[in-house]
C-alpha cells in the first residue's frame, strides 16, 4: 500500500511521510472526522508473502495496547486494509536523540534528563511485564518541550509471550544491545534494557559510543569482553557520580547492573543535583489504551530497515 499525499485510507487523510524504508512506511495523516493529526505506520508487504513481518507487527500492536505513560508514543488504532496492517498513534512533532548527536554531545543536564523520562517509560513497560530489547537515541524522540518519547516496541516481548525469543537468536541494535542479547540469551529480563540506556546515556554524554568495532563481530565482541573508557575520561567535565552511575548501568554482568530502570532513575537525579524533569506526576498510570513509538522526524524510521 502506497498512499499519495492526499489520498484517504479509512478515516485518515495523508498530509505527508514521515520515513521510508525496505518494510514500509509512516505517514502524517489527519482524521476526517476529529481533525486531529495523527501517525500511520503501514506495514508494505502482503501479509500472506511476508508472515514474519506481520507477525512482529501484530506484536508490536498488541505489547502497545498494554501500556499507557505519558513517555510512550500513544496508539489509537490499528487495523487492516486491502490485506495491510496499519497503526496510528499521536504525531509526536520532535527529533530523534540520534539526530541530536548529530550536533555533538548534549549537556549533562539535557542528556540526563532525557534518560530519566526513558528510565520512567521503560519501569513503566517492565511493570507490565515488557522488555524493549531495543532501547538507543534513534528511539527516544524529543519534543519541542522538552518530553521525550520513547519509541518502537517492534521486537518488545511481553512476558507471556515465548514464540520470539529463541537460544541463537540476537535482535536489536548491536551497537546497544546486552550481552546477554548478543549471546542469544532466551530468558532476557529488564536488565538487558538497563544496558542498552547505559549505553545510550554514554553516547548522549560523550559523543561517543562505548563499544565499537570495524565489523559486527568486533562490536559483539567488544560488548562480550571489553571495558569501555570511563566518560570523565572522554570529558572531565562529567561529574563522578554520573561517570559510575553509567559504567555501572553497562557492566557486563546483568547481576552487578542497576537491577531497576527505577533503581538507575534515582542514581541520574543524585547523581547531576536536582534535575527537574518533566515526567509528569502521573507517570505510572494504570494500564488502558495501548501506547508505542515509531517514527523519527525527517530521517529514515529504524524500524523500516
Amino acid at each position: 500500500m502506497d498512499l499519495q499525499l492526499g489520498s484517504t485510507v479509512g478515516d485518515y487523510q495523508v498530509v505527508s511521510v514521515l520515513g521510508v524504508g525496505g518494510m514500509g512506511k509512516v505517514y502524517k495523516v489527519r482524521n476526517i472526522v476529529s481533525d486531529r493529526l495523527e501517525a500511520l505506520k503501514v506495514l508494505l508487504p502482503d501479509l500472506a508473502a511476508e508472515p514474519e513481518l506481520a507477525e512482529r507487527f501484530l506484536r508490536e500492536i498488541k505489547v502497545q495496547a498494554g501500556l499507557e505513560h505519558p513517555n510512550i508514543v500513544a496508539l489509537h488504532n490499528a487495523m487492516r486494509i486491502q490485506n495491510q496492517l496499519l497503526m496510528v498513534t499521536e504525531f509526536v512533532d520532535g527529533v530523534t536523540l540520534e539526530c541530536e548527536l548529530g550536533e555533538g554531545p548534549l549537556p549533562v543536564r539535557k542528556a540526563v534528563d532525557c534518560m530519566i523520562q526513558v528510565l520512567s517509560a521503560l519501569g513503566y513497560a517492565h511493570g507490565h511485564g515488557v522488555i524493549h530489547r531495543d532501547v538507543k537515541p534513534a528511539n527516544m524522540m524529543l519534543m519541542a518541550s522538552g518530553v521525550v518519547k520513547l519509541m518502537d516496541f517492534g521486537i518488545a516481548k511481553a512476558a507471556s509471550d515465548q514464540r520470539l525469543t529463541m537460544t541463537g537468536t540476537t535482535l536489536g541494535s548491536l551497537y546497544y544491545m546486552s550481552p546477554e542479547q548478543v549471546q542469544g540469551s532466551a530468558d532476557l529480563d529488564a536488565r538487558a534494557d538497563i544496558y542498552s540506556a547505559g549505553v545510550s546515556l554514554y553516547e548522549l554524554v560523550t559523543g561517543k559510543r562505548p563499544f565499537d568495532g570495524d565489523s559486527q563481530f568486533a562490536i559483539m565482541a567488544a560488548h562480550l569482553e571489553k571495558m569501555p573508557i570511563p566518560p570523565i575520561t572522554l570529558d572531565p567535565r562529567v561529574p563522578e557520580a554520573l561517570n559510575d552511575a553509567i559504567l555501572m548501568a553497562v557492566a557486563k554482568d546483568p547481576d552487578t547492573r542497576f537491577q531497576t530502570a527505577d533503581a538507575f532513575r534515582n542514581a541520574l537525579g543524585r547523581a547531576v543535583g536536582n534535575v527537574q524533569s518533566r515526567v509528569p506526576e502521573t507517570s505510572i498510570l494504570p494500564t488502558g489504551s495501548s501506547a508505542g513509538g515509531f517514527f523519527r522526524r525527517f530521517k529514515f524510521v529504524p524500524w523500516l530497515h
